[in-house]
């Protein structure tokens, strides 16, 4: 398989998790989504979340749909937003509150590992490719 699908299908597939999860803190998974929100948040955690939903739709649906030239940039901001929301995953950690199934503290601790995966994932399936000669 050429590198240019497996790229194409890993940017895909990012931004359908990326809609589905927007969804879910929108519908089905509010709550759960909640617990992420770190107290030193100035906002009411349901609204971070709602918010929150909003730009994962709208950043999910650009890394599926933008035309080539702003691929590179979309996945840039992309692996800001999950740099962004690590504190949350750390929050969650730290103050020890359960959802999606983290309701253990080394279930938490493992998923801190997860959040970097996904920075890599969003700037590798974006980035231009390398012309060889």
């Amino acid at each position: 398989m050429k590198e240019e699908n497996i790229k194409a299908a890993a940017r895909i597939l990012l931004g359908a998790g990326l809609i589905t999860a927007g969804i879910g803190h929108l519908t089905f998974a509010r709550k759960p989504f909640q617990a992420q929100v770190p107290d030193w948040v100035p906002l009411k955690k349901d609204d971070t979340v709602v918010y929150s939903g909003f730009v994962e739709i709208a950043l999910g649906t650009a890394l599926v749909l933008a035309p080539k030239k702003y691929k590179d940039v979309i996945g840039k901001i992309a692996a800001g937003l999950f740099v962004g929301v690590f504190p949350g995953n750390i929050s969650q950690y730290t103050h020890k509150r359960s959802a999606f199934g983290l309701n253990t503290d080394s279930k938490r601790f493992l998923r801190l590992f997860f959040q970097p995966a996904l920075v890599y994932w969003a700037l590798k399936s974006t980035q231009k490719s390398k012309i060889s000669l």
